[in-house]
């Protein structure tokens, strides 16, 4: 009997010593970093900080109301991007200047009359700190406001410190074309793949050594790096709150659809826009629902569950005030994630595109050159408006995936 109970306790001793091993320890994100850990950074210093609604710290305040309560750090002003600094201005709007209703401080819009800060913005500044939750997609505009800051920065001698935060679709999986030169826009600011994999901090190291500045300048850069984060990690694997980061980014999944349902927006198709929603569900007035459903049925498409679906989609104030086909009925599909991990979300934009345009000849349409902006390249919409094989256009791909993944492990910061 003693041996028994030896032995029982034994087990329990062990079973709670592997639980002790395998607990997850949540990620600190770079913001919650700075403050508990890093103000002497910015300790004494006049800052600037390029941010959102997005960057909330552990205990629910927000970066800015943190820092604005020290003596020790004088902040400036703040500059907001695409959708504003509170994160209500719907997507495409130009956001005005003004100050924060809740601290008083000026506010610089950097999707107005201006994408970059001037030098009179600058002065007197001695660090921009950037914090805004990023997508994982290069068509995301955040990261292009995170270049045009480096870039300014660089040419007025200020440092910049950028708090990072994970990547919500994983840092594992890249694809997608290197955008060309002659394709420079602000949705596609830099020649890196279109899901990229890194997180804001990984790649502004990149913009920053790999000389893709404008003329290779370099600014002042720090990274204040997260905690317990690790790249096989999606955002709900995080512990941290999800706050959308954009008014058409409700969820996670939404977020994962993206890189490949965002392709859509080339096009006279909608993405689910004016509806609650968007980039989980696509259609058009003439497009037969369960036809295009067996169309999609002949790709190799892993991780998603697809049905047939109607909607009409709706101005929605803060949201989508001017979606495709309002207050019109939207045959189409509709789409649940049941693996992340298999699914590829831009070889399934390009099964999609290929697929309505194949059954819709004359009805589909690509919106001017829209969607060469977005993949960064001329042969996608090319190959499309051809009829030529999907594989064969994710094909065409495949080697700047295999430079970019070469590239981009020099700037791993994470496992």
């Amino acid at each position: 009997m003693k041996k028994i109970v030896l032995l029982l306790a034994f087990l329990l001793t062990f079973c709670n010593a592997q639980k002790k091993d395998t607990k997850v320890e949540l990620v600190v994100s770079g913001a919650d970093r700075l403050v508990s850990e890093q103000l002497n950074l910015i300790k004494g210093k006049t800052v600037g900080i390029v941010t959102n609604h997005t960057a909330v710290l552990k205990n629910g305040t927000h970066l800015v109301d943190s820092l604005h309560s020290l003596k020790s750090v004088n902040i400036k002003t703040l500059f907001g991007p695409e959708h504003g600094i509170r994160g209500d201005e719907p997507d495409g709007t130009k956001v005005k200047d003004g100050t924060d209703s809740k601290t008083g401080l000026p506010t610089v819009s950097l999707y107005g009359k201006i994408r970059k800060p001037t030098p009179e913005m600058l002065e007197g500044i001695d660090y921009m700190i950037f914090d805004i939750q990023d997508i994982g997609a290069r068509f995301y505009t955040y990261i292009s406001t995170l270049y045009n800051v480096m870039d300014a920065c660089a040419e007025n001698n200020v440092g910049v410190i950028v708090l990072d935060r994970p990547n919500p679709i994983g840092g594992i999986m890249v694809n997608g074309p290197l955008r060309i030169d002659s394709l420079k826009s602000f949705v596609a600011i830099a020649p890196v793949a279109l899901q990229h994999g890194l997180t804001i901090g990984e790649l502004a190291t990149m913009f920053n050594d790999e000389g893709m500045l404008p003329d290779g300048k370099k600014a002042d850069l720090t990274i204040v790096q997260m905690k317990n984060y690790n790249r096989k990690m999606f955002f709900d694997e995080t512990g941290l709150n999800w706050i959308k980061p954009s008014p058409n980014m409700p969820n996670l999944d939404a977020a994962i659809m993206y890189p490949g349902l965002c392709l859509l927006e080339g096009t006279n198709i909608s993405e689910g826009r004016g509806t609650y929603e968007p980039f989980l569900q696509m259609g058009a007035p003439f497009i037969d629902a369960v036809k295009l459903l067996e169309e999609m049925k002949k790709y190799p498409i892993e991780g998603l569950k697809i049905d047939t679906t109607s909607y009409t989609p709706v101005s929605i104030p803060n949201m989508s005030m001017y979606p495709k086909f309002p207050n019109k009925v939207c045959n189409g599909l509709k789409f649940q994630i049941t693996d992340r991990t298999k699914f590829n979300a831009l070889d399934f934009g390009i099964y999609l595109v290929s697929s309505v345009r194949k059954l819709y000849p004359d009805e589909f349409e690509f919106r001017r050159n829209w969607l060469d902006k977005l993949t960064g390249v001329t042969y996608v919409k090319e190959m499309i408006g051809k009829n030529e094989s999907p594989e064969k256009i994710i094909a065409m791909w495949q080697d700047d995936v295999k430079q970019f993944k070469a590239l981009r492990k020099n700037y791993l910061l994470y496992k």
